[in-house]
């Protein structure tokens, strides 16, 4: 964070000091686990039923934090009282980023892709200038405002995620942390229960060009209706991405190769140039259109964007991870989480990837559906059963329709079986993998992970599946 005093704290805050002094300088990281705090930095204490923050300010002063960001007073420590802690976080990362005139900020949104986008696009960022982005899916009203707090004078690019569980929220954070470069990637029916509709994802998707000042830029994936009508939203100049024929930036001449990676001819405006992607699955394209767009817009020349582009790799666990254990079965492990969208963008990878050999697929549960949950769920099995999908495992009694999906498909060849938990899809792995074999793991955070960990423990030599 930048240098403040704790009264500049105080202020941003609209808070009241007790116990501390307005002119010793926040020097620190502003952090909210006291088992990170740092010295000369602030401890953020949220008030639990559990767990009171305020129970550790002592222990927070003594490792160094020069103040206690809290609503309840705790006797002989320097305070900055308010009436919500996580509403003044906010508060104080716009004051810092309004405190960073040489700042970029880019905003992310989208139902599926996001986290990886976000880690693309850090990646390519960071070759042009110090960049700051959040760890993982850290998208939501505590994240937000924590990554934009390790911003420094340094820092050239802060790359934001943004999610979203309703309409008003992309809203909400794009006024703690305004956009200069709006992204949006496609909107799907990812947490469509708790949307209601389609179009209302694509309304709330829709926020973040909303939100860019006239002389911003929104980049809208040309390939999805829904999210290139938005550039009507917006009086920022637009620039579109994707396969489209009329996109600004966009790939031709794509193939997969036999690990399932891309490559294409990337076009624009300035010219051509060959992209060879170390990214496993088709979707890698249009993701790394995106994060190619913007850091064509902060200047990167076309060759080295090129050649950057093939240097992208995953920073987030769980996401596309590709690895091959010792006796030859290749294992994709996209555990992290699910949806509909990114099932399918997982389940024509595995088809990709399997090229001949044996393909499996384990695939559990996906959450906040609504009223959508058996027929997403359904038309997984649709999809898996007309990939091609040797032997689908499906996870637990929620995820059932998925196996219903699947055995619907009359001319399908291969076989799926509904099984009760993580622990019997292990069981099966362990009794029917063979050399060769391809497994995709995925689902929503069910736990489906424990499979993935089981296959990966064999590849290190551990006694498992």
């Amino acid at each position: 964070m930048i240098p403040l005093t704790l009264a500049e704290v105080a202020t941003a805050v609209d808070g009241r000091l007790v116990n501390a002094d307005p002119d010793v300088r926040v020097t620190g990281s502003v952090e909210f686990d006291s088992r990170k705090v740092t010295a000369g930095g602030i401890f953020v204490a949220f008030p639990g039923e559990k767990v009171d923050g305020h129970d550790f300010a002592e222990g927070a002063v003594e490792a160094g934090v020069v103040a206690v960001l809290g609503t309840r007073e705790v006797p002989g420590v320097p305070m900055v009282l308010v009436d919500d802690a996580r509403d003044a976080m906010g508060r104080l990362a716009r004051a810092v980023v309004d405190r960073l005139p040489q700042l970029t900020v880019v905003g992310l949104t989208g139902s599926s892709g996001k986290t990886t986008t976000k880690d693309l696009i850090a990646q390519l960022t960071a070759r042009l200038g110090t960049t700051v982005a959040p760890p993982g899916s850290f998208n939501n009203e505590l994240g937000h405002p924590y990554t934009a707090l390790k911003a420094g004078p340094e820092t050239r690019y802060l790359v934001m995620e943004k999610g979203a569980r309703g309409i008003g929220h992309v809203r909400y954070l794009c006024e703690l942390v305004p956009p200069r470069i709006s992204v949006v990637l496609n909107v799907g029916t990812s947490h469509i229960g708790g949307f209601g509709s389609q179009e209302n994802i694509a309304l709330a998707k829709g926020e973040l060009v909303e939100a860019l000042p006239a002389d911003g830029l929104a980049v809208l994936n040309a390939d999805d209706p829904l999210v290139s009508a938005m550039a009507s939203r917006t009086e920022a100049r637009v620039v579109f991405y994707g396969e489209a024929a009329d996109a600004d930036v966009r790939a031709e001449d794509v193939v997969l190769d036999e690990r399932g990676r891309g490559s294409y001819t990337l076009v624009t405006p300035e010219g051509r140039a060959p992209v060879r992607l170390g990214l496993t699955g088709r979707h890698q394209v249009s993701n790394t259109l995106a994060a190619a767009a913007v850091a064509r817009e902060l200047g990167m020349p076309l060759t080295e964007l090129a050649q950057a582009l093939g240097e992208l790799g995953l920073v987030s666990t769980r996401r596309m991870d590709v690895f091959d254990r010792p006796d030859g079965v290749t294992v994709i492990d996209d555990s992290y989480n699910a949806n509909p969208a990114s099932m399918s963008a997982a389940l024509k990878a595995l088809a990709a990837l399997g090229g001949g050999r044996r393909t499996v697929a384990v695939l559990g549960y996906m959450a906040e559906l609504g009223q959508y949950e058996y027929d997403g769920h359904a038309e997984v099995g649709q999809l898996a059963a007309e990939l091609g999908v040797d032997r689908l495992l499906v996870v637990g009694e929620s995820a059932a329709p998925i196996h219903e999906g699947a055995t619907a498909v009359g001319n399908w060849g291969g076989e799926s079986v509904l099984l009760t938990d993580q622990a019997a899809a292990v069981e099966v792995l362990r009794e029917e993998l063979r050399p060769g074999d391809v497994v995709l793991v995925k689902g929503s955070r069910y736990r489906t992970w424990e499979v993935a960990d089981a296959l990966r423990a064999q590849a290190s030599g551990e006694t498992t599946a």
